[in-house]
């Protein structure tokens, strides 16, 4: 049962290993609104320009599979998913080869304008059709959302964010170690936050959210609370 409907666009962004994706589907199915990965649109194109063999680092090879790749993204918060050319690629996104090649592919600047005008297509249907929508990603309150009622920036220490990733591969059958995963979550901030396109920052009027010391459940607990406090929540 939900805790009221969600009207309006809630922009969740931050780091990886900060709880995102988990929290932004709990948020979205306790506020009976859709959901939407970004994350996953750029892995799903890191997929098809792996199975090409092209270079991830190559802008304009990278562009050219992007342009031809067909993309369809779930937007329900139980059961979401992504298809590539019709195939589904929700597992494969989450390899570790896609993990080490999203980052130059996600900073490819035509990849990034393709995957934003996607993206706000998608939200403005949800809006349009079902009243919110919780959008998760890194540039979602100052790029894709900038209007955004509700910007929340998730945050957590670098040892956290690794313990939670090394947590879901286990859960997911992936092998990984702390220590290789604790380097990855800093190669992926220091590229993200570094890239000259949609760099990874908190946007100027989002609301800073440390889960460090918060649990699933307290992390979205403080954010029906935001929600609630910008009244963006319809009961009755």
């Amino acid at each position: 049962m939900g805790q009221g409907q969600l009207r309006g666009v809630v922009a969740l962004d931050g780091p990886a290993g900060t709880g995102k994706s988990t929290v932004a589907k709990r948020l979205a199915m306790a506020l009976d609104a859709r959901y939407l990965d970004t994350g996953s649109m750029y892995r799903a194109i890191t997929v098809a320009v792996l199975r090409a063999g092209v270079d991830p680092t190559d802008p304009g090879k990278v562009a050219e599979i992007a342009d031809g790749a067909k993309l369809v993204v779930g937007t329900d918060p139980e059961k979401p998913g992504i298809t590539l050319d019709g195939d589904d690629v929700s597992v494969e996104i989450r390899g570790p080869e896609v993990t080490l090649a999203v980052s130059p592919v996600s900073a490819t600047a035509h990849v990034r304008e393709l995957l934003v005008a996607q993206q706000r297509a998608i939200i403005a249907d949800a809006v349009d059709n079902v009243g919110g929508i919780v959008v998760e990603g890194r540039d979602i309150g100052t790029v894709v959302s900038p209007d955004a009622p509700l910007k929340v920036y998730l945050t957590a220490s670098e040892d956290a964010r690794a313990r939670r990733r090394t947590k879901q591969d286990s859960a997911a059958g992936r092998e990984s170690t702390l220590d290789a995963v604790l380097k990855d979550v800093q190669r992926r901030d220091n590229y993200d936050s570094s890239r000259a396109v949609s760099p990874l920052k908190a946007a100027a009027d989002a609301v800073e959210v440390d889960t460090t010391d918060l649990d699933l459940a307290g992390t979205v607990d403080a954010l029906l609370d935001l929600v609630e406090r910008r009244g963006l929540r319809v009961t009755g």
